[in-house]
């Protein structure tokens, strides 16, 4: 979860090739919200805090001109189609369905495991357009996780992508994890596979082969992969 001690965000935002965090204002308006931003569900901790409002993206118009964001924190959006973001290789020109959420910040702002667990991979994806370091942590929860009532445990695994390259130093499989624990830093640009600094986090509940997932799928992907990777507001908290 983000917590955040207002709840106006504003929602707009594009990026494009080379993952420039661009916010513009190109073709996109202002939307307050009064949502409870940062209403955290009471068994999670934050993954990344936040202390004022914040950007919510909006990735689905296109390329836009380039424009400074006026805010330090941003959100970037589950189960959004992203046209002409994924150019590299790495994506077939075809996959542009972005199934976790993102959460912009300043380079090695701390992020935080949002529950218990334990290290289930951890290595660096070196393709240009990739998550960079990426960190995998795997967590046995009630789910579907909710309020009212509790579930059976499930094996549900986290990713944690574009993180710095000293996140991973000291880390060993099977270590635990407490709830709340910093296990990374954001990385910046040049490390994190050529992203401006933020953190992508996916909930998985199929066991990743590697510390790996796709971030994005194609379209026609999109039902089986809500069902694979699962909206992270479940344990985040309403973001937008």
């Amino acid at each position: 979860m983000v917590t955040a001690s207002k709840s106006n965000a504003v929602q707009s935002m594009n990026e494009h090739q080379g993952g420039d965090f661009d916010c513009s204002a190109n073709n996109q308006k202002k939307a307050p919200t009064t949502k409870a931003m940062g209403s955290a569900p009471a068994a999670f901790a934050p993954v990344v805090h936040i202390d004022e409002p914040y950007w919510v993206f909006n990735f689905s118009r296109g390329p836009a001109e380039n424009w400074t964001c006026p805010y330090t924190f941003q959100i970037g959006r589950y189960d959004e189609v992203r046209p002409g973001m994924y150019l590299t290789p790495l994506f077939g020109g075809e996959r542009d369905l972005h199934v976790g959420i993102d959460i912009g910040a300043p380079a090695a702002t701390p992020v935080h495991s949002f529950a218990e667990g334990k290290i289930h991979s951890f290595g660096v994806n070196a393709e240009a357009g990739s998550y960079g370091p990426t960190i995998v942590v795997e967590h046995q929860l009630s789910w579907p996780p909710t309020p009212e009532q509790s579930h059976p445990l499930r094996k549900v695994w986290a990713l944690y992508g574009h993180l710095s390259t000293s996140s991973l130093e000291g880390l060993a499989v099977g270590a635990s994890v407490s709830m709340g624990q910093r296990i990374a830093r954001m990385g910046h640009k040049q490390e994190n596979g050529g992203w401006e600094p933020h953190v992508h986090f996916q909930l998985s509940l199929i066991e990743p082969e590697k510390p790996d997932l796709p971030g994005v799928v194609r379209r026609e992907d999109r039902e089986q992969a809500l069902r694979d990777y699962p909206d992270p507001r479940l344990v985040l908290g309403p973001l937008y």
